[in-house]
């Protein structure tokens, strides 16, 4: 029988154990790390010559992982910013062995000191209101799943979630009395409370009274479900989402950017927000960005005045569709004017 190798052990400690339980990291960045390691470990059998079987803590050095990052722009064709992502893994990787393996200090800081490579900034790709009410008026609300899309893409916008957010949501999430939440689930597995508009809170309500979501045996059944009643995978909430923008600029091609995703109707309730001069420091952390510091400042602040602003900033968009629904109750056409 192999042993086992002092690379195998710890990775596995630092992928199994370490990311995980004592990190808390979300199995999205698990999965990239995963990925990481996987590419590096071809990297050693294509161009080192060492199986994976045999690769030891020792053959790990800077001047290799050094080789490896430039396998994978120049061999591979990644860009600048994937080679960044990789280089991301093997530096926390390092940092984990600093501590279990600390006779090898030196070269895990000879690792810990590659820096990564200057990208240029992202652009922000998102729309104004016109284009997000136009989105949101491309389900065919006749349907059942035209509804939940609705729904799904109207919750989306007024929280500012993340596609893994979404996909993650069950009714437990929801809060409908007032004043209605959303709790959101995000980057390293830290939970968010976020206000819902009360016009979203009313159709989020309405959608779960039609599919039954409002009985507490259901209360962790995912809130948006395929067809087969399974949760929503990204690739399906991306898909949903691209239809309705494909259909969005057939209509106009200036409202909505091309290339706009999910991630961009995140960009697209940023600004809207602070085009309502919502503050800055409400904006970070409803999107889950903020610091610790941020967060006693949030949770000093007013809360009147920050519900009032984001609900404000949500009327801009549902201004002018609500009515019908509010005045006779039916969300049939309420949600058949969207598409007039």
């Amino acid at each position: 029988m192999t042993a086992v190798t002092s690379f195998a052990r710890e990775l596995s400690r630092f992928l199994g154990t370490y990311m995980p339980s004592e990190r808390g990291a979300s199995s999205h960045t698990i999965a990239s790390y995963r990925d990481a390691f996987s590419l590096f470990l071809r990297y050693m059998r294509d161009e080192v010559g060492m199986v994976a079987e045999d690769v030891e803590l020792d053959d790990m050095s800077a001047d290799v992982v050094t080789g490896f990052l430039g396998w994978v722009e120049e061999v591979r064709g990644c860009s600048a910013s994937t080679r960044n992502v990789r280089l991301a893994a093997i530096r926390s990787f390092a940092g984990f062995l600093q501590y279990e393996q600390p006779q090898m200090m030196e070269q895990w800081q000879r690792i810990l000191s590659i820096r990564a490579k200057k990208v240029p900034g992202p652009s922000v790709s998102y729309a104004k209101t016109d284009g997000i009410r136009l989105i949101l008026a491309q389900p065919d609300v006749t349907t059942r799943s035209g509804r939940r899309d609705l729904a799904m893409l109207a919750v989306m916008y007024d929280v500012g979630a993340r596609v893994s957010e979404v996909c993650s949501l069950t009714p437990r999430s929801v809060r409908l009395d007032n004043p209605p939440t959303l709790t959101v689930v995000g980057k390293g597995r830290k939970a968010r409370v976020v206000p819902l508009s009360s016009d979203c809170a009313r159709m989020l309500g309405t959608y779960m009274d039609e599919t039954g979501l409002h009985d507490p045996a259901r209360n962790g059944a995912p809130l948006f479900s395929n067809r087969g009643g399974g949760r929503l995978t990204r690739a399906g909430v991306s898909y949903i989402l691209g239809k309705h923008v494909r259909a969005a600029r057939s209509v106009d091609p200036a409202a909505v950017p091309e290339g706009f995703s999910c991630h961009s109707m995140r960009h697209s309730r940023a600004m809207g927000l602070l085009e309502a001069d919502v503050n800055l420091v409400y904006i970070r952390d409803m999107l889950g960005h903020s610091s610790v510091q941020t967060t006693e400042i949030y949770a000093r602040a007013d809360g009147r005045r920050k519900r009032e602003a984001i609900e404000s900033a949500y009327r801009r968009v549902s201004n002018g569709l609500e009515p019908i629904w509010l005045e006779n109750g039916d969300l049939l056409k309420w949600l058949e004017s969207l598409g007039r």
